[in-house]
C-alpha cells in the first residue's frame, strides 16, 4: 500500500562543464530552468514535501524555483560545502526530521525524466519489500559513468569511473542517479559513508554496498539513457531541449493538434492546445498559454501566457503577451498584443496593430497601423489606419473610451482622457481633444487651402 512520499532534488552543483557564470540548474530549457523538470516530476508523483538542496548561487536557484513552482510544497536545504552527493542528501535531513516514509532522490539536471520511470521504481521497490531501489541504464560507451556491479544477477555495489578496475570499466550498465529509499534507512546508512575514493568525496552510491552488507536486496529498474542522462554541458542542454520539445509536440499531435513543422515549433510544457488547432512553422508558445479548438497560428507567431479562443486565427509573425483573444478573432500579420489586451469574439486586428490594456468589443476592427493603449472600445467599431490613443502625458497614463459602432477615420489621434459616444463619426486626420457626444461628427483638422496652378507659376518665376 502506498505510504507517505518525500523527495530530495540535488541542485547544489556549479556545473563547471557548462563554462558559465550561472549555476547549471539555472540554465533554461524550453523557457524554464533545468531543475524545474525533476522538481515537477517529483511533485507529479505525489511527493510532499520536496526538498531542493541548493549550494552554488543558492539564492538565485531558490528564487527561480519559487517563481516557477509557486505554491508548491517545496522546501530548501543548503549544502554550504561541496563534499559529494551523500553529503548533499544529508543536508536535507533537517527538513525531513518529522517525515517517515519513502524518499525519492533525484538529480536536478535530468529534465527528460518521466513519471512512468518513477512509477516503475516505486513498483520494483515495493514488490521486493526492500528499503532501497534505483534506476539504471545501459550504454554502449559508458565512459564517465558509475558502473553497476552485479553478482548472480543482484546488484552488489556501484563503482564510480575513477575507482573502476579494468574489468569493471567494460560493464555497460550504469547508475542513473535516481533512488527510492525508506527515510530511516536512507539517513542512517548515509551516516556510515566515508570518502575512501579517488575524489575523497562522500558518494551516495556507497549506500548500495552498505545495504548489501546488511543482507538487503536492492531493487532496480531500467530506463533509457536519453531519459535519465544528466545535462553536463551546452551540447547536452540543446539535445535535451530538442528531445523534450519533440516529446511535447508529439503528445499534442496524438491528441488531435496539427503541427505544420513540429521540429521547428517551441511549445512549453504546460501549454494547453485543443484538438483541431493548427500550429505553423517556427511558432513559440510559452507560459500559461491556451489555444482553443480549431484555432490557427501562422508562421513565426510568439505567444506567451495568453488565451486564444476557438477558431481564432493568428496570422504570421504576430506576438502576444498576456493577452486574451476571443472566438473567431483575426489577428495580424505582424500584430503585437501586449499585457491587458482582451479581445471579444470576432475582433479583427491587422498588420502592425499594437494593443496594451485594451478591451475591444465584439466585431470591432482595426486593420492597419494602429496603436490602442489604455482604452475601452465597444462593439462594432471601425478604427481607420494610423489611429492612436495618446494615453501618456509624460507623467500619467489616461484612458480612452470609444462607444459601440463608432467610425474612426484614418490618422486620428485621441488625446486621453477622452470619451467618444456611441455611433459617433470621427473625421480622418483629426486630433480629438474633447469628448464627442453620441451620433455626432467630430472634425478637428486644419482647413484645406488649394492654390491653383501654383507649380506652373513657380516654374515661370525668374
Amino acid at each position: 500500500m502506498k505510504g507517505p512520499l518525500a523527495a530530495i532534488v540535488l541542485c547544489a552543483g556549479k556545473g563547471t562543464r557548462m563554462k558559465s557564470a550561472r549555476a547549471k540548474v539555472l540554465h533554461e530549457l524550453l523557457g524554464r530552468p533545468l531543475c524545474f523538470y525533476p522538481l515537477r516530476r517529483a511533485l507529479a508523483v505525489g511527493a510532499d514535501p520536496v526538498v531542493a538542496v541548493v549550494g552554488h548561487q543558492a539564492d538565485e536557484v531558490e528564487s527561480a524555483i519559487r517563481a516557477h513552482l509557486p505554491g508548491a510544497p517545496v522546501r530548501f536545504a543548503r549544502q554550504r560545502e561541496q563534499r559529494g552527493t551523500a553529503h548533499a542528501v544529508l543536508c536535507a535531513r533537517a527538513e525531513l526530521r518529522h517525515f517517515a516514509g519513502e524518499v525519492l532522490v533525484v538529480y536536478g539536471d535530468v529534465p527528460l525524466l518521466t513519471e512512468a520511470t518513477l512509477k516503475a521504481l516505486f513498483k520494483v521497490k515495493r514488490a521486493l519489500r526492500s528499503p532501497l531501489a534505483l534506476v539504471t541504464a545501459n550504454l554502449d560507451h559508458p565512459t564517465g559513468y558509475g558502473r553497476v556491479v552485479r553478482q548472480g544477477g543482484r546488484v552488489v555495489r556501484i563503482v564510480e569511473e575513477k575507482d573502476c578496475t579494468a574489468a569493471q570499466r567494460r560493464l555497460t550498465e550504469v547508475n542513473a542517479g535516481l533512488y527510492l529509499a525508506d527515510s530511516e534507512f536512507l539517513f542512517k546508512t548515509l551516516e556510515r559513508v566515508r570518502g575512501g575514493n579517488a575524489q575523497r568525496e562522500l558518494y551516495l552510491t556507497d549506500m548500495v554496498a552498505l545495504a548489501v552488507e546488511a543482507g538487503l536486496e536492492v531493487g532496480t529498474t531500467e530506463a533509457s539513457f536519453e531519459e535519465v542522462g544528466g545535462v553536463n554541458d551546452r551540447v547536452d542542454l540543446a539535445r535535451a531541449a530538442a528531445a523534450l520539445g519533440r516529446r511535447i509536440n508529439e503528445a499534442h499531435m496524438r491528441a488531435g493538434v496539427t503541427f505544420d513543422a513540429p521540429e521547428t515549433a517551441h511549445v512549453d510544457e504546460g501549454v494547453a492546445i485543443r484538438a483541431d488547432a493548427r500550429i505553423g512553422p517556427g511558432c513559440v508558445l510559452t507560459g500559461a498559454t491556451t489555444i482553443g479548438r480549431g484555432a490557427v497560428l501562422g508562421v513565426g507567431c510568439v505567444v506567451h501566457a495568453s488565451q486564444i479562443g476557438e477558431a481564432a486565427q493568428i496570422h504570421h509573425y504576430s506576438v502576444l503577451n498576456e493577452a486574451k483573444v476571443g472566438k473567431g478573432a483575426q489577428i495580424g500579420p505582424f500584430a503585437r498584443l501586449r499585457p491587458g489586451t482582451d479581445l471579444a469574439e470576432g475582433v479583427h486586428l491587422g498588420n502592425f496593430v499594437e494593443t496594451k490594456k485594451a478591451r475591444i468589443g465584439k466585431g470591432s476592427k482595426a486593420n492597419h497601423l494602429t496603436y490602442l493603449g489604455d482604452c475601452e472600445v465597444g462593439a462594432g467599431v471601425n478604427v481607420g489606419a494610423g489611429t492612436i490613443t495618446c494615453n501618456y502625458d509624460g507623467v500619467q497614463k489616461h484612458k480612452t473610451v470609444i462607444g459601440d459602432r463608432v467610425f474612426v477615420g484614418s490618422d486620428t489621434q485621441f488625446i486621453a482622457p477622452i470619451t467618444i459616444g456611441e455611433s459617433a463619426y470621427i473625421a480622418a486626420g483629426s486630433t480629438i481633444t474633447e469628448d464627442v457626444p453620441p451620433y455626432s461628427l467630430a472634425i478637428a483638422r486644419g482647413r484645406q487651402v488649394t492654390k491653383k496652378d501654383y507649380v506652373k507659376r513657380r516654374a515661370k518665376a525668374p
